[in-house]
């Protein structure tokens, strides 16, 4: 206990911390924070921090960027990249199968998982510093009736959190094991699911079974081999590669949420002073991202004035959409004046609406796109609602 205190002391004071609640002991003898842990524990630390929707996050940066004259090209391929002194040309080949040739001065290669197949492409042997990591996360009915998050010690000395997740839901991960194969194809193994299980269990008055999982995903980091003996103990921070031996072409080895910004921005710079490049300030550290045009703590007062203008939304279905979307949310509702004009509604209150402004404005096509990547509505949305969505959806795209 004294150990922790101490780090979160550091926390308080050596992390700039402005908006976030400061640290504090709190009592888990009782309700709320106790209720559904074993009564072993009778109290713990409580911190503050940030917290996203990754998927969301992605898209969002993919729209400023084309907002601000980017082309994106989802689902292509690059099969062939040469080079020469001064150009990179780029095979692109996108689902259909139809092929086109690009040029560029300068390529980032910010691939992920896929970093060194790109290496590959241009000959070169770097690919032996990727170590590529799997973690994995499950979805259960929720677990506590609080907002906090968890963070439990396993006894493996992992740690493995619980974190409230789409109001009825609990997210519990994550696991770090070396990875090989397709990183598409990547998923939640049962002995990974099991393991999660049991981890979080052990804090919790009635167990966490596999069949209690309504859904798993995970994902493979493309970490900077710094020759770490176990998955968990790779740096997380990312590392930036730059040969400008002919072409510049500049590899992306790591990275995490927290610090995609600064990664950017320090990626641009490493092609300051090359030709290829104007020497332009950073200008991402306050810049928002769309639909973030309101105050940082401006999302409850925000929330008032979307239920105002649309007063026949139902008060979760407001909520849902503007932490979706934020400001954008109204680019969706338009001038609805009743629920109708929105168009049938699928489930969950994913109307028809939502789901053609997801089509035109953020490269939706799947029904996978629809329910898990630009949102979590696979959740709710049973086969029968599902399944007229994908008719909606073979008829629209």
């Amino acid at each position: 206990a004294l150990l922790l205190r101490l780090g979160l002391f550091l926390y308080d004071h050596l992390g700039g911390r402005k908006q976030l609640a400061a640290t504090k002991r709190v009592n888990l003898s009782g309700a709320p924070l106790g209720e559904g842990l074993c009564t072993d524990f009778r109290f713990g630390f409580e911190y503050s921090d940030a917290w996203v929707d990754d998927a969301r996050l992605v898209v969002l940066n993919a729209l400023d960027a084309a907002e601000r004259g980017a082309q994106i090209l989802t689902r292509t391929e690059v099969t062939s990249l040469q080079r020469d002194p001064k150009t990179w040309t780029a095979t692109l080949v996108n689902a259909k199968g139809e092929a086109r040739v690009v040029t560029a001065k300068n390529l980032i290669n910010a691939a992920g998982p896929w970093v060194g197949k790109v290496l590959g492409l241009t000959g070169s042997n770097q690919v032996r510093g990727v170590r590529l990591i799997k973690g994995s996360h499950m979805v259960v009915r929720r677990l506590f009736p609080h907002d906090r998050a968890f963070i439990f010690q396993n006894r493996d000395g992992r740690i493995v959190f619980a974190i409230p997740y789409e109001r009825d839901f609990t997210l519990i991960g994550t696991t770090d094991e070396e990875f090989q194969g397709d990183a598409a194809q990547v998923c939640a193994s049962p002995a990974e699911i099991t393991y999660l299980c049991k981890a979080v269990s052990e804090y919790l008055q009635k167990p966490v079974e596999p069949q209690d999982v309504v859904w798993t995903y995970a994902g493979v980091r493309a970490l900077y081999d710094d020759g770490s003996g176990r998955p968990e103990e790779v740096t997380r921070d990312y590392v930036l590669e730059l040969d400008a031996s002919a072409a510049p072409i500049l590899s992306v080895f790591g990275g995490k949420i927290t610090t995609s910004r600064r990664l950017a921005e320090e990626a641009v710079a490493r092609f300051r002073g090359l030709d290829a490049v104007a020497d332009r300030p950073a200008w991402t550290a306050k810049s928002r991202l769309p639909g973030g045009d309101f105050p940082l703590t401006g999302f409850e007062a925000e929330l008032e004035r979307l239920k105002a203008d649309y007063d026949f939304l139902a008060p979760d279905a407001a909520r849902r959409l503007l932490r979706a979307y934020g400001s954008r949310a109204r680019l969706i509702l338009k001038t609805a004046a009743c629920a109708a004009d929105l168009g049938e509604d699928f489930g969950g209150g994913l109307t028809r609406a939502e789901v053609d402004y997801l089509i035109e404005a953020e490269w939706a096509l799947t029904l996978e796109d629809i329910l898990w990547r630009r949102s979590k509505l696979g959740l709710v949305l049973d086969a029968a609602q599902q399944a007229r969505l994908g008719a909606y959806l073979e008829s629209r795209v």
